[in-house]
């Protein structure tokens, strides 16, 4: 998977070579020899990864760092920092800066292009959903904007065999967190698909296989987004490019530091948090695209798409026909007339919740516009969509709509058209005789049912 990377450093040499190194592996790669260049481009620009020199004049990599991560429009970006600074202060600064990870030079190629890798999976999963939002804005399907995310309380799962050190972890985690500890992966699976913020896992476990754990999550539809933080011992190189191979999300070296601990797991849960906030604007954006707002039923749109798929079936597979009721409240002019729309939104709401509870859970209840509904009624047949339609109806007429917060009660009558689907149906056909039916029904005398055969 290729990326576009922006290489920043404020010596031309170091530029030079890591741009060498990264476009022999097929990047794109963007350069910036100061801070504010880096932070011009990267709004400009949109990286998928940002290598960021440490010490640099004038601005240094930790003051970018922080600007990139206030920034909603940079924010998602991962940025490395690299340095020839190895010590522990540093690294801690880096990581609560916001840094993803942070690479001593002279670099380990292989290390570098294992995480490079890691991170544009990553990112490339937050590009689709930050798109997928983006699109649901536009709509006016999605109105919130995130605000910034929090990385504390979270719920975090380690997996350790060492009871020593997953203690002593759990015992630090505990300031801002709320971990939990299995020492086995089949009690730690079983964790897992709880509520989770965060797996530690302990690659070097004795008693298991600590990366085929890891693998085993992100092989699982119900684990595979959750966050994986590894213990690795970083003298056993394989072992640590493995671990970002299948999936790992970060590294923690061991022996393990307290403050980079908090660092990386505040930075691991800020991430899920906010993915998780992409992944439910889309899911609301979803529903919404097929949902009638007022009522809560399924619209026109989710109808059309489900009918063909039915009536196709019906038709080409032999199954037994499809059934459709077209239900038109009656007078319904009348009630906003006489009392307003907010009033007859209310009769469109209550209409709604009976007509959803005196179907079957296979059908399908839709407001197909205005005052008019439809039920589409899967595998069945004639007569008996004609008797649950008569069940609709006599259940809509036989008690008053209350309205006005029980001040007025109103009856309610409905004119049903009903039909089934014949062996060479479309769904236009399908719903031009049910909406006929229907008509008749309102011509001779309106509160009742009429079906169609043909």
């Amino acid at each position: 998977m290729s990326a576009r990377i922006l290489v920043v450093d404020d010596i031309e040499a170091n530029v030079r070579l890591l741009e060498a190194k990264l476009s022999a592996e097929y990047y794109e790669v963007l350069t910036a020899p100061d801070g504010p260049t880096a932070l011009a481009l990267a709004a400009a620009e949109k990286p998928d990864i940002i290598l960021l020199d440490v010490m640099m004049p004038g601005m240094d990599g930790f003051t970018v760092c922080r600007r990139l991560k206030d920034d909603p429009e940079t924010r998602h970006i991962p940025v490395v920092l690299l340095t020839a600074l190895d010590g522990r202060a540093d690294r801690v600064a880096g990581l609560e800066a916001g840094a993803d990870d942070f690479l001593t030079k002279p670099m380990d190629d292989v290390m570098l292009f294992a995480r490079v890798r890691s991170l544009t999976r990553l990112k490339s999963v937050i590009d689709e959903l930050r798109e997928r939002e983006a699109s649901g804005r536009r709509m006016g399907v999605i109105a919130g904007v995130a605000s910034r995310l929090g990385g504390t309380g979270g719920r975090i799962l380690i997996v350790d065999d060492h009871e020593r050190q997953a203690q002593r972890v759990c015992s630090e985690l505990a300031i801002e967190h709320r971990p939990v500890v299995e020492s086995t992966p089949e009690n730690a699976m079983l964790a897992a698909r709880g509520p989770v913020d965060l797996i530690i896992v302990n690659a070097a476990a004795k008693s298991f296989d600590g990366l085929r754990f890891a693998a085993q999550i992100r092989s699982d539809e119900a684990t595979r987004s959750l966050p994986i933080l590894a213990i690795v011992d970083f003298d056993e190189r394989a072992r640590l490019v493995k671990a970002l191979e299948i999936g790992v999300n970060d590294v923690l070296p061991r022996p393990i530091d307290p403050q980079e601990l908090a660092a990386r797991v505040k930075t691991q849960i800020r991430r899920k948090r906010y993915t998780d906030y992409l992944r439910e604007n889309l899911d609301q954006s979803l529903e919404l695209a097929v949902t009638d707002q007022l009522t809560g039923l399924h619209n026109r749109r989710y109808m059309e798409s489900q009918l063909d798929a039915l009536v196709r079936r019906a038709v080409l597979g032999g199954s037994d026909p499809v059934a459709l009721l077209v239900i038109d409240i009656d007078h319904f002019k009348k009630v906003n007339d006489s009392f307003g729309h907010g009033v007859g939104d209310e009769v469109l709401r209550e209409f709604a919740v009976r007509l959803a509870s005196n179907v079957r859970a296979i059908d399908l209840p839709v407001r197909f516009g205005g005052e008019e509904f439809v039920v589409v009624m899967p595998e069945t047949e004639l007569a008996h969509a004609h008797r649950i339609a008569e069940r609709i109806r006599l259940h809509v007429a036989g008690s008053p709509f209350r309205v006005m917060d029980g001040e007025e009660l109103l009856t309610v009558t409905i004119s049903i058209g009903v039909a089934a689907s014949l062996a060479d149906d479309t769904p236009v056909k399908l719903v031009r005789r049910a909406d006929e039916a229907m008509y008749e029904a309102k011509a001779h005398g309106r509160n009742r049912v009429i079906a169609k055969a043909a």
